[in-house]
């Protein structure tokens, strides 16, 4: 049965390889970004799915006043079982912006085939794995071999600015769908060996301090109040009291502790003698699923009353991003099990397990109670300058789906 399926992906590879140029011709970018959403290429993937011989789509529209239409779309294909039980994979269909466009070869939205690969914005991230999903439940079709249990394809909105319109809209407005016996795969990460399973992701917490003084000349600060110095101050005090107060460690991570980095600061004033009123910058903070967001704001508010009681300047602060705590999912849950299994039959290795710095849509199921597995096997080119999808990631990640589908 293996070998049968492997020979029809490996027959599908042209027509998979065809629908992942469709899709980069078809630029999902957020209206937050100043795109059109994911409008487009959702009525592609619902006739493409019915082209497929595959069920219709279920839609779940997310209201957004921006976007085209005023909903963002999320799709769910849904094909039924031999047996009990439900295995969701989540990709997504919007993409990031393509950057500096003179970093491109090659117009970022017309997608180029060479040298084994698949280049142009969203190939890699989340292109590739979208389409794998898809022919892998199309091969099974076409073999006649049903999937093992339900299986839902889901093609979401807005993974790339929070998922507010995505999953985190599916969860809160349709909890109807999930259950906690469901098997969650978000194939949104990997590396090129497609040897690691991410079961853990740190809290992301992301921090715009603004201090505000009295701007005057360069030659008169006995006049002002300097928010450049504060900045300063409160940065350095900022960067010492978060790792003091939170040195706990985790092995499943690397780096194995919550990390706490000063990164943005925003221009202040154009010209050398001027002390600047006003300033701004940024805390790019992730903290291990020990550590709550709470604790780490209160260190945060006594270090700004520290500054304003010694220093006369008004502080005040916003979170870019504030993520709730997500319990990591157990090594040997049945998603990373059948992951494993198949991951090793595909690629001849068996994958390690562990956790990551950055985020994903699975830290949303797990907050819920859902455990949840990221795996793919692709080249670290998401967001980059010719991105691109190596074809031979596609056709395994196929394999590997198809596997986890039949439980092989």
């Amino acid at each position: 049965m293996r070998e049968r399926l492997d020979r029809r992906i490996a027959e599908l590879e042209p027509e998979m390889v065809g629908t992942l140029c469709d899709l980069v011709a078809l630029p999902a970018v957020s209206p937050q970004d100043g795109g059109l959403g994911e409008g487009a290429k959702a009525a592609y993937l619902e006739k493409k799915v019915l082209d497929l011989g595959l069920p219709p789509c279920e839609r779940y529209d997310a209201p957004d006043p921006e976007a085209p239409g005023g909903v963002r779309p999320n799709l769910v294909v849904r094909v039924p079982g031999t047996g009990a039980g439900r295995l969701w994979f989540f990709s997504h269909m919007d993409v990031v912006p393509e950057g500096d466009r003179s970093l491109w070869t090659q117009d970022p939205f017309v997608a180029q085939v060479r040298d084994g690969r698949v280049y142009g914005r969203g190939a890699n991230d989340n292109g590739q794995e979208l389409v794998a999903s898809l022919y892998a439940l199309k091969a099974l079709r076409d073999l006649d071999l049903p999937p093992a249990f339900e299986i839902c394809l889901a093609f979401v909105a807005d993974e790339e600015l929070g998922s507010r319109y995505g999953i985190c809209h599916l969860l809160d407005r349709h909890p109807e769908l999930f259950s906690p016996q469901d098997l969650v795969l978000v194939p949104d990460g990997g590396n090129e060996e497609g040897s690691f399973i991410e079961i853990a992701e740190k809290t992301p917490f992301w921090l715009e301090v603004t201090v505000e003084g009295k701007q005057v000349h360069g030659s008169r600060p006995d006049l002002g109040k300097n928010a450049c110095r504060g900045a300063n101050e409160l940065s350095v005090a900022l960067d010492r009291a978060l790792h003091r107060a939170f040195p706990e460690t985790d092995p499943l991570f690397e780096p194995p502790v919550s990390t706490f980095e000063p990164t943005r600061r925003l221009p202040n004033v154009a010209n050398v003698n001027t002390i600047p009123g006003r300033e701004v910058f940024c805390f790019d903070c992730r903290l291990l699923p020990s550590v709550h967001p709470d604790a780490v704001e209160g260190v945060v508010r006594e270090e700004i009353r520290r500054l304003e009681e010694t220093t006369g300047l008004r502080v005040t602060y916003r979170f870019v991003q504030k993520g709730d705590p997500a319990p990591p999912t157990d090594a040997v849950a049945p998603v990373v099990e059948r992951l494993s299994r198949a991951v090793k039959d595909v690629l001849g290795k068996t994958p390690r397990v562990g956790g990551i710095g950055g985020g994903t849509c699975a830290a949303f199921f797990r907050v819920q109670g859902i455990p949840a597995a990221v795996w793919a096997q692709e080249s670290d080119t998401a967001h980059m300058p010719e991105e691109y999808a190596d074809i031979s990631h596609l056709v395994h990640e196929a394999r590997v789906f198809a596997r986890m589908m039949r439980d092989l």
